[in-house]
C-alpha cells in the first residue's frame, strides 16, 4: 500500500505541520504505534484521523473525528478498538448501525412513551364541558334540531340577557367545570338530587342526555381509563330524580268549540297559527315552532317536519292548515316567525290565556299532541297513520317493514281528521277555495 511509505510515530508537531501537497486531493500520514490510524489532511487543511484494515478480502475505511475533537493517544484508542472488532471478524459500520438503530429505536420509545404520558395528562385534566362540546360538534349531524338544542340549553352557563332577564343556567351547568376524570357515580348521585329539588321535569331529560354523552366517551379511545362504565346509570341517581308524572291534559271533543273561539281572539295571528297546527298535525310543539318556509310544498300540499326521532317525515298540508300558513307574514326563515327569536310573546303564555278564557284547565302545548291523538279514537283512524302522523315509531313488525304510506293516502285521512275536528268545533270554510281566500267562521 502506498500509505506504507509516509509512515512515521504520530505526534503533536508532526501533526500540526502534516499538510497536503499541492495538486493532490488528500493525504495520509500513517501511524507506527497504531499501524491502522492515520492523519488525513485535505487542501483546505481540514485534519482528521481515520481507520483502515481489511476485512474478508476488502478495505475498509472508517473516520474517527477531526484532529480538534481527537487528541492522539484517545485516536490509537479508538483505532485499536476497531482492530479488535476486526480481527473477530465484525464489520465496526455494521456494529456502528446496529448501535445507532437501537439508540434511535430507544429515542422513539421514550418519544412515545413521552406523548403518551402527555396525552394522558391531558385526558386526566379534560372536562366534562370540553369533551361535552366534542361529542356535540360529532353528533350534531345526527340529531333533529330540538335535540341538538336540547344538548346546548341543558348545558347552558346561564347570565344571558333574556325577555325575562338573565337566563339560569341549565341542569348540566354544575358538571361542566369537572374533570371528566371525577365525573363519578356519587358525584352524579348529588347533582340528581339537588336538580331533582327544583326542576325535576329538566333534570330527567338532563339525566338522559348525560347518560347517552358518557356511553359516547367510553367508546373513544382517548378517553380509555377515565370513567368506570356509565356513572349516569345507577339506581340512586333515578330514583332521586323520580318518574315522570302522567300527562293527562287533553283537549276534549265537546272544548273544541271554545278552544278555537278562543284561538280567534288571541291578537297575535301567528301564535294564534302555531298552536292551531299543533293541535290540527299531533306534531311537538318544537317541530311546530322550528317549521322553515322551505319546509312547506305548496304544490304537492306536503310539510317537512322535523323529527327528533327519525331525523325528517312529511305529512299532508291539509286545506285549513294551508290557510292557516297562507295569511302569515314572511318576516324570516321560520314560518312563525318571532317565536324562536323570542320577538314575539311566547305561545304558552298567550294559550294558557287564552285557555282560562275558554274556561279549560290545565291544557299545555304537548297536550294538544295528546288531544290529537285522542281526538281519532272517535274516528277510527288506523293507528300506524296516527303514529306516521305524529312521529311515533311503528309498534308491530308489520308496520316497521311491511306497510308504507305515500303521502296521499296520508292526506286521505288527515284530511277526514281536521275536517272532523273542525266540524265539532263550529269551524266552517269552504275547502275548494284557494288558500288564502277562505273565509272562516268560528261557531
Amino acid at each position: 500500500m502506498k500509505q506504507q511509505l509516509n509512515r512515521v510515530r504520530l505526534t503533536a508537531g508532526r501533526v500540526s505541520e502534516f499538510s497536503c501537497p499541492a495538486g493532490k486531493a488528500q493525504s495520509f500520514l500513517w501511524d507506527t504505534d497504531t499501524p491502522t490510524l492515520a492523519l488525513r489532511v485535505t487542501p483546505t487543511g481540514r485534519k482528521t484521523y481515520i481507520f483502515e484494515a481489511r476485512l474478508k478480502g476488502s478495505t475498509i475505511r472508517i473516520n474517527i473525528g477531526t484532529v480538534a475533537d481527537w487528541p492522539i493517544e484517545k485516536a490509537r484508542t479508538k483505532a485499536q478498538g476497531l482492530k479488535v472488532l476486526i480481527d473477530s471478524g465484525t464489520d465496526p459500520r455494521e456494529l456502528e448501525r446496529q448501535q445507532q438503530a437501537d439508540k434511535d429505536k430507544a429515542s422513539a420509545e421514550q418519544a412515545a412513551q413521552q406523548a403518551r404520558q402527555t396525552a394522558q395528562d391531558a385526558a386526566q385534566a379534560l372536562t366534562v364541558g370540553e369533551a361535552w362540546a366534542t361529542y356535540i360538534a360529532e353528533r350534531k349531524n345526527h340529531w333533529g334540531e330540538r335535540h341538538y338544542k336540547d344538548h346546548i340549553e341543558k348545558a347552558a352557563p346561564g347570565g344571558t340577557d333574556g325577555r325575562r332577564g338573565k337566563t339560569l343556567p341549565g341542569p348540566l351547568a354544575a358538571l361542566m367545570p369537572l374533570p371528566l376524570l371525577e365525573l363519578t357515580a356519587p358525584a352524579i348521585e348529588l347533582w340528581a338530587a339537588s336538580e331533582a329539588q327544583t326542576r325535576p321535569t329538566s333534570a330527567r331529560l338532563s339525566w338522559r342526555l348525560l347518560k347517552a354523552f358518557l356511553g359516547w366517551c367510553n367508546e373513544q379511545p382517548a378517553y380509555v381509563g377515565l370513567l368506570s362504565g356509565n356513572p349516569a346509570k345507577n339506581k340512586k341517581s333515578r330514583e332521586a330524580l323520580g318518574k315522570p308524572a302522567v300527562k293527562s291534559d287533553v283537549l276534549q271533543k265537546g272544548q273544541l268549540n271554545a278552544w278555537f273561539t278562543a284561538m280567534h281572539q288571541i291578537h297575535n295571528p301567528v301564535v294564534a297559527a302555531a298552536l292551531q297546527t299543533m293541535l290540527l298535525t299531533g306534531a311537538r310543539p318544537g317541530e311546530v315552532l322550528s317549521l322553515r318556509w322551505d319546509d312547506v310544498n305548496v304544490k304537492w300540499k306536503g310539510i317537512q317536519i322535523r323529527d327528533k326521532v327519525e331525523g325528517t317525515r312529511e305529512i299532508p298540508a291539509t286545506p285549513y292548515l294551508l290557510h292557516l300558513l297562507s295569511a302569515l307574514p314572511h318576516r324570516n326563515e321560520y314560518v312563525f316567525a318571532g317565536l324562536r327569536a323570542e320577538t314575539i310573546a311566547n305561545p304558552t303564555e298567550l294559550h294558557a290565556r287564552a285557555c282560562k278564557v275558554a274556561g279549560i284547565d290545565g291544557l299545555t302545548l304537548h297536550g294538544l299532541r295528546r288531544s290529537f291523538k285522542s281526538l281519532t279514537e272517535w274516528l277510527e283512524i288506523p293507528a300506524g297513520v296516527v303514529a306516521q302522523l305524529m312521529g311515533h315509531k311503528p309498534s308491530a313488525t308489520a308496520e316497521k317493514h311491511y306497510t308504507v304510506r305515500p303521502l296521499d293516502l296520508l292526506r286521505v285521512h288527515h284530511e277526514k281528521i281536521e275536517a272532523w275536528i273542525l266540524e265539532q268545533a263550529g269551524v266552517q270554510f269552504d275547502a275548494k277555495v284557494e288558500p288564502g281566500k277562505l273565509r272562516v267562521v268560528a261557531g
